[in-house]
């Protein structure tokens, strides 16, 4: 496809990286002539430099034959643009970058009335993870396919666990769950776990399940199965602003602990159940006075990711309940997965997954059949769902009969809305959706399995 990236920012450079390398020609847009030179260097794209929301800079970026134009850049109103004018200029599919909760309540009518396609916002999409772990503690991430029929869930496993020494072909033997492992993450080294493959201490592993079947395999290797209850946040932003939305649905006390007044001013206007505490989180004579020991989740959210890596790691010393971090800067991997944090938040990345998902969605018309796609493991594993057609060559032949290529692994099956884990005797049928685990390579038809 053809597709324009308005905006270098660390979005814009993720869905450059990943939806280049999957074949696509792309185009970036930029007034920053620096960075602009920087990323096409770096992944050999064309660049067009000025302002993306000019319909010269977008016919020269190729406005008139482009299939999908992205707006990220850091303006709402900027990436609106971008995509009013693409649509009446070039007729192609739009998606804009909104983040504040203003428009965010306007995203069905902004949709409707300017054509766009997606609207994607990283800070309500983050909330939205992160109330999603706060249900099942034990996680440290939770992706869902089949609007939420089968879950993948990334958890470390604790010492002494059940599972310690245990391979993973014993755990539906031993344990008599009904559930499939599918990644392991030890050390620096990542694995699509086969079934000889033994478990160990402070393993990262990825399994696929119902949400029951989940929370039976959690019961039976002693983890917590229970929702949170009460949660510290610190910082009052936007998603912080969201997550209050989001819990206010469920029973869970929420206290929010923030610097500026007239932030906390504003949170207590909107959510009226809702604790606000005007104070400094980098104090921790603060937090322990306002009760950290004794929280279900501490969510370090401010805008700093130095403050919420510094702030984690003192609530790591100070209570045992559930830990979220967020990060914006994708360059702190490498120290943040030393630090041994439970769940990190890096809601740029979630939003480059979002529209990478709807980009190859967009593909069904050109010979694709890619539903779904989450990263399991960044940049070596991914999780893609696909609908088998009707002359699909897999169809209707056992598993363990078909010739897969090295690294694939068939983790669930969804048929007539009931999910299957899938054993060697189970076989694939048109119309089934079908979750594919493998390294990360770009999978755009199921028959890409097979050798």
């Amino acid at each position: 496809m053809n597709i324009i990236i308005v905006g270098c920012g660390k979005v814009g450079q993720n869905l450059a990286e990943q939806l280049n390398e999957e074949g696509n020609n792309i185009t970036v847009i930029d007034q920053d002539a620096g960075i602009l030179k920087e990323v096409c260097g770096r992944y050999d794209l064309m660049g067009v430099m000025g302002n993306g929301a000019t319909h010269s800079v977008q016919v020269e970026a190729g406005i008139n034959d482009a299939d999908l134009l992205i707006a990220v850049t850091g303006s709402d109103e900027l990436n609106l643009l971008c995509c009013l004018i693409a649509k009446k200029a070039g007729h192609c599919q739009t998606i804009a970058r909104v983040q504040d909760p203003v428009y965010n309540i306007e995203a069905p009518y902004l949709k409707g009335e300017l054509g766009l396609a997606m609207v994607v916002n990283p800070e309500l999409a983050a909330a939205e993870e992160i109330a999603r772990i706060l249900r099942f503690p034990s996680a440290i991430k939770i992706d869902t396919f089949a609007k939420g029929r089968v879950e993948l869930l990334k958890f470390k496993l604790p010492e002494k666990s059940r599972l310690v020494g245990m391979s993973v072909k014993e755990v539906v033997t031993k344990l008599h769950c009904d559930v499939l492992v599918c990644t392991v993450e030890r050390d620096d080294g990542a694995y699509i776990a086969k079934g000889d493959f033994v478990f160990a201490e402070k393993d990262i592993i990825s399994i696929i399940a119902t949400p029951k079947n989940a929370n039976d395999f959690f019961k039976a290797i002693d983890c917590k199965t229970h929702s949170v209850k009460n949660v510290m946040v610190i910082g009052g932003n936007k998603m912080t602003e969201y997550l209050c939305e989001i819990l206010q649905k469920h029973p869970i006390d929420i206290k929010v602990i923030e610097k500026d007044r007239n932030v906390c001013n504003h949170l207590s206007d909107i959510w009226g159940d809702v604790s606000v505490i005007n104070g400094d989180a980098s104090d921790k004579g603060t937090l322990l006075e306002e009760g950290l020991d004794s929280a279900g989740a501490f969510l370090a959210l401010t805008s700093s990711d130095e403050e919420n890596i510094l702030l984690s790691l003192f609530a790591k010393s100070e209570f045992s309940g559930k830990l979220v971090t967020k990060i914006e800067k994708t360059y702190y991997d490498d120290v943040v997965k030393h630090l041994d944090f439970d769940s990190i938040i890096y809601p740029k990345n979630i939003a480059s997954e979002m529209i990478i998902r709807y980009a190859r969605a967009m593909k069904n018309t050109m010979g694709s059949n890619v539903e779904t796609m989450y990263s399991v493991i960044k940049g070596k594993v991914e999780a893609s769902e696909f609908i088998v057609g009707e002359n699909s060559p897999i169809n209707n032949i056992p598993l363990s009969q078909l010739k897969f290529k090295e690294n694939i692994l068939v983790a669930a099956i969804i048929r007539d809305g009931k999910a299957i884990i899938p054993r060697g005797y189970d076989v694939i049928k048109s119309g089934d959706a079908v979750v594919i685990v493998s390294e990360a390579i770009a999978l755009r038809d199921i028959t890409d399995v097979l050798k």
